[in-house]
């Protein structure tokens, strides 16, 4: 094989590359948060809700659960058109990546909820707090503290499975390098930096949420 590598062609686009990974970052950073919020109130209401309720977000938990993020994105962006129902790519993924996270952090936190000790769940019916209180001061600081490291995980997962953005035109880090690769024929170069750019965006997530973790819910998460 006679291949010469051309860095410095490569180079050339790294602020092309470092642009789609802020967009990878705040595409992410929006719809995994965004599901964990959802997901807190499909946790207790899964716990909590009536038999209605309970088996409308186990339905919901058990198809995305069990449906390739791919196949939910396609639906969305796809399907939803049939409807009448017109969103732009980033927003079809980003609404993919919020159910999918919602999902799946629904499961991880219903264990931590069913967890909350059930003197804790007593007093705040004694002092007469609502779902609503329930949730904010009794339920979230105890998920927070057993769940932060498995959240922190699958966070840095998410991540990595936003790539998916680019079938659908979303010029995000993995989408960027294919539309320069396609360019400049230097698709060694290109996809190595990008990769590299993935590892140093997952590693500093990392570091930030378990400092994030240790100062503010007295987490032992290793930084490293």
């Amino acid at each position: 094989m006679d291949y010469t590598f051309q860095w410095g062609v490569a180079l050339r686009y790294l602020p092309d590359l470092l642009q789609g990974a802020w967009v990878t970052f705040h595409l992410t950073f929006i719809g995994f948060w965004t599901g964990l919020v959802v997901a807190v109130f499909l946790a207790v209401g899964q716990l909590y809700g009536s038999v209605r309720l309970r088996r409308a977000i186990s339905a919901y938990v058990v198809f995305f659960t069990n449906t390739p993020s791919l196949v939910t994105a396609f639906f969305i962006f796809y399907g939803l058109p049939e409807i009448g129902i017109l969103w732009s790519p980033y927003v079809c993924v980003l609404v993919n990546l919020v159910l999918n996270a919602g999902a799946f952090l629904t499961d991880v936190i219903r264990g931590g909820v069913a967890s909350v000790r059930v003197a804790e769940m007593e007093a705040a019916e004694t002092l007469g707090f609502s779902m609503l209180q329930k949730i904010r001061y009794v339920i979230v600081p105890h998920v927070a503290k057993v769940l932060y490291a498995p959240i922190s995980n699958l966070y840095i997962v998410f991540i990595l499975g936003s790539a998916l953005a680019a079938i659908f035109g979303v010029e995000e880090l993995t989408g960027t390098a294919f539309n320069i690769a396609s360019e400049t024929f230097r698709t060694i170069e290109i996809y190595s930096l990008a990769a590299a750019i993935y590892v140093v965006m997952t590693v500093v997530a990392s570091v930030v949420l378990a400092l994030v973790g240790r100062l503010a819910f007295r987490v032992r998460a290793r930084v490293l």
